[in-house]
């Protein structure tokens, strides 16, 4: 069994600002949702069994009260951010296992899973769908992969190393180094990727580097750190089999009503439920 794992604030956006471009004339109003629940469906019919999307239910999460500047949802769209809960609310419909998160964030809930999953033994591989630096951090090996969408790859543990030149589990280390301009941490002056990753590589993490390497700017990069960290203790659910896709509920016909798309149900009610059936692809567009 292959678990597939999406970001669905990333796959929002990515809809989002994709239909932009070919709709002059406004933002549909619910234009990106639909583009994601195709999306959820070209990769069941590919074969994908079991999944589970996270969201972020509200842009701020606790990190916000470590650092002052880390990201908030001050300059999101009002036409994307008001697509955020029909999305939960649209997938949940659908029969998708939905993770809305408040207090943590979606790449969390996604790390946590990744976890979960990839503690049982029935399940032979994990696929994180996001494309965000931190869920490095979260691959292992050849059994937990990060595919990234824009590049078209799927990253294993040496892909991760190759990118950014350390292995998965110093991402946490590297981009409290560097920064991370996207979640609104700067990172250590004076210190880029190629150095970044010599230190690493040197000395280990951060905790284990030489008092004179990082000077006073220690206890900034243990903070940036653990902005960068993600948590992986989510209780979002118990048993794999809780991702495996059994088809709509009866409130999806609503919901397709309420989106404005027919074909979202005519495609929902031909996908193969739980088939099990070229599952290793479970691509999409």
């Amino acid at each position: 069994m292959i678990v597939h794992l999406l970001d669905g604030t990333y796959e929002l956006f990515r809809h989002f600002y994709g239909l932009r471009r070919f709709k002059k004339d406004g933002d549909p109003p619910f234009g990106a949702v639909i583009g994601v629940l195709h999306t959820v469906l070209q990769m069941i019919e590919k074969g994908a069994t079991h999944l589970g999307v996270a969201t972020d239910h509200v842009i701020e999460s606790f990190r916000n009260g470590i650092w002052a500047d880390y990201k908030t949802g001050e300059g999101i769209e009002p036409a994307l951010l008001a697509q955020f809960h029909p999305l939960e609310e649209a997938l949940a419909a659908m029969g998708i296992a939905v993770w809305p998160m408040v207090e943590l964030e979606a790449d969390d809930a996604l790390a946590s899973a990744a976890r979960i999953a990839a503690e049982d033994a029935s399940v032979e591989k994990v696929c994180i769908w996001a494309n965000d630096k931190d869920l490095a951090q979260c691959v292992r090996g050849d059994r937990v992969v990060q595919v990234d969408r824009r590049g078209n790859q799927i990253r294993n543990a040496d892909g991760v190393r190759a990118k950014f030149g350390v292995r998965p589990t110093f991402i946490p280390d590297f981009l409290a180094l560097v920064g991370d301009p996207q979640d609104g941490y700067p990172g250590i002056s004076g210190i880029g990727s190629a150095t970044a990753a010599r230190l690493l590589n040197q000395y280990g993490v951060i905790e284990d580097f030489p008092p004179n390497v990082l000077g006073e700017s220690r206890d900034l990069a243990l903070l940036f750190k653990n902005l960068a960290t993600l948590r992986t203790d989510a209780d979002l659910f118990r048993d794999v089999d809780e991702l495996r896709w059994r088809g709509p509920t009866d409130a999806f016909a609503g919901q397709v009503e309420r989106l404005g798309d027919a074909r979202l149900l005519e495609r929902c009610l031909k996908a193969p439920a739980g088939s099990t059936v070229n599952q290793e692809s479970g691509g999409a567009s």
